[in-house]
């Protein structure tokens, strides 16, 4: 964390109008918020610069309202769930930029907290639109970003305006820019990573890039079979991608070119019918029956690859390596997942691991909080997989 500016840089802000830029992009449901998970992660930072006496301004965005004001969107409910997470008043700004929003924010006291209203509400934000960026600047004397979640996008709110206030990051963003630090930045070698999901189309970025990073590289979930379609292996029914069989022999060149291991399955656990209980076998995977689907890996599949987690000394993980979501094919997640936290509370391996699904995928298998560092970030974690920029963090730098 050298290169970026954080809070311990900031110095004295009793009084300071602070900008934060946090993620309370939170599932909803019948107006109310089911998880609070990224409101939890921002509330340190929230607390450390209250306590400091700044008068803490959040920004924030919420679901995708098209550039115009809609009350479906509006931030005023999620500012109470704030309020209560964080157990401190947070007072809610109907408005982002302009003088309701600046004389609101001037009337607020040292140690208060204010949340303004969405972001997206303006079709600039999104644009990085330097004047709008200007005029939320006005908001605030300092800037501090910690939504890593939002950093793979140049928006106003989340690169802009680092460029006209003095900038830090957060301490969400700096506990996540260490943690993938120590994942792929400079590793503790050997280093493997799991890749799992339903398509390599939606993965080759990440998939090239990591066989030049990685000591081996274990691919699962559905878009294992198309490597495997890819080497002449019948997979019956399985969810493969035949037109992307080139993508899949040129990706494995790559990994053999640059020394990494490719683990791919050796047994699968079959079935003729999508859906929890269905009559299933375990067979070689050269043995998947016509009419039969592969919907997980089997033992020795398992076997393998948790010796590889033995070996490793840091373990990088997006994507599932089953259809975890239904039983019985979450098993080879569920011991792989347990076997990487087994290691990792044993101090013996660094485990980060991020992507909605694998975020389910490890809740499932209760192993969530036993991980060195599980990233919501989404889209921001797999572009950071992939070698990408991200313009929210770039700005950043020291």
């Amino acid at each position: 964390m050298a290169d970026f500016k954080t809070l311990d840089q900031i110095g004295d802000i009793k009084g300071k109008r602070v900008l934060v830029r946090v993620d309370l992009n939170v599932p909803m449901a019948d107006g109310k918020v089911t998880d609070t998970t990224r409101i939890e992660r921002v509330k340190t930072t929230i607390l450390e610069l209250a306590d400091k006496g700044a008068r803490v301004v959040l920004l924030a965005h919420f679901g995708r309202p098209k550039g115009a004001p809609d009350p479906a969107f509006s931030l005023d409910p999620i500012a109470r769930v704030t309020s209560d997470v964080i157990g401190r008043p947070v007072t809610f700004i109907p408005d982002t930029i302009g003088e309701r929003a600046q004389g609101a924010i001037f009337a607020m006291n040292p140690g208060d907290i204010a949340l303004l209203e969405n972001t997206r509400f303006d079709k600039r934000e999104e644009k990085n639109d330097p004047e709008f960026t200007a005029e939320l600047a006005k908001d605030g004397d300092i800037y501090v970003n910690d939504a890593f979640s939002a950093a793979h996008r140049a928006h106003s709110s989340t690169e802009g305006l680092a460029h006209l206030l003095p900038a830090y990051a957060g301490r969400t963003m700096q506990a996540e820019l260490d943690a993938l630090e120590k994942g792929l930045g400079n590793p503790a070698k050997p280093v493997l990573a799991i890749v799992g999901g339903a398509k390599v189309s939606t993965k080759i970025d990440l998939l090239m890039n990591l066989v030049k990073k990685v000591d081996a590289l274990v691919i699962g979930g559905g878009m294992a079979n198309t490597f495997l379609a890819a080497r002449g292996t019948d997979v019956g029914k399985s969810l493969c991608e035949h037109d992307l069989a080139d993508t899949a022999k040129q990706i494995m060149i790559e990994a053999a070119s640059a020394g990494c291991a490719l683990v791919l399955p050796v047994d699968g656990v079959v079935a003729k019918e999508f859906k929890a209980g269905a009559t299933n076998e375990t067979v070689s995977i050269d043995k998947v029956p016509a009419d039969a689907m592969i919907l997980d890996v089997g033992p020795k599949t398992i076997e393998a690859v948790n010796g590889w987690i033995d070996r490793a000394q840091t373990l990088v993980w997006n994507g599932p390596l089953g259809a975890f979501e239904i039983t019985p094919f979450d098993k080879a997640t569920v011991a792989a997942a347990r076997h990487a936290a087994e290691r990792t509370k044993a101090g013996n391996l660094i485990s980060v691991a991020g992507g909605g699904d694998t975020v389910a995928a490890l809740h499932h298998a209760d192993v969530a909080e036993d991980f060195t560092y599980i990233s919501t970030a989404g889209g921001a974690f797999l572009e950071w997989m992939e070698g990408k920029p991200l313009p929210g963090v770039d700005v950043l730098k020291a």
